[in-house]
């Protein structure tokens, strides 16, 4: 019985070994890269950062963990070990000041140009742009849902992170509304007639 009970204890404490060997391990792992992620600076608390499909605020990096809070407030802790061979994104990598983008579709039958005029006015006239970064509209010819489109891609800096959202709900309102008043379409099948398709030149 004794031999036997000293097996048992023998392979408990195996076990407990084992796991305890592992968890100092993450433990220790999660510790350097926190040195690491000091040092290197790879984000700062304030960044908004994407990581594993996740965007949010930095709003606190520790010795073995960080703190990210998405946009609807939803708290998550990422172990700092997974910042030593996952991809992270910053998109102010320390700055208050942040690059937007924003897509626009319409038709290809539509007015480009009176378009490109309605999405140009409404970005540089938001109350939260930064005028002094500069901004761009980018125009090409997509698959938008199955349609063929015009994507007008805006991108301006916000003048402070914490404006990302209403700078893209501001101008996507007045760029809706003014393609409303304009008479500008979304994306469509066109239905044309034989007699008005002409076939490229050879």
């Amino acid at each position: 019985m004794l031999e036997l009970r000293q097996e048992v204890l023998f392979a408990v404490g195996g076990t407990v070994a084992v796991s305890i060997g592992f968890a100092i391990k993450d433990l220790v792992a999660s510790l350097l890269a926190g040195l690491i992620i000091l040092v290197d600076r790879p984000f700062q608390v304030g960044d908004r950062v994407t990581f594993e499909g996740r965007y949010g605020e930095i709003t606190d990096i520790g010795i073995r963990s960080v703190r990210l809070v998405t946009l609807d407030d939803t708290v998550i802790t990422i172990p700092n070990n997974k910042f030593l061979t996952d991809v992270v994104a910053s998109g102010n990598a320390g700055t208050v000041e942040m690059m937007v983008q924003l897509d626009f579709f319409v038709g290809i039958d539509q007015d480009v140009e009176r378009a490109k005029k309605i999405v140009s006015e409404a970005l540089t006239t938001s109350r939260y742009v930064h005028l002094g970064r500069r901004w761009a509209l980018v125009v090409n010819q997509v698959i938008q849902d199955s349609y063929v489109a015009v994507r007008l891609r805006a991108k301006a800096y916000v003048l402070d992170v914490k404006f990302e959202k209403d700078f893209e709900s501001d101008v996507t309102e007045r760029v809706l509304a003014a393609f409303g008043e304009a008479g500008i379409k979304p994306p469509a099948v066109l239905h044309r007639s034989a007699d008005a398709v002409v076939a490229p030149a050879m």
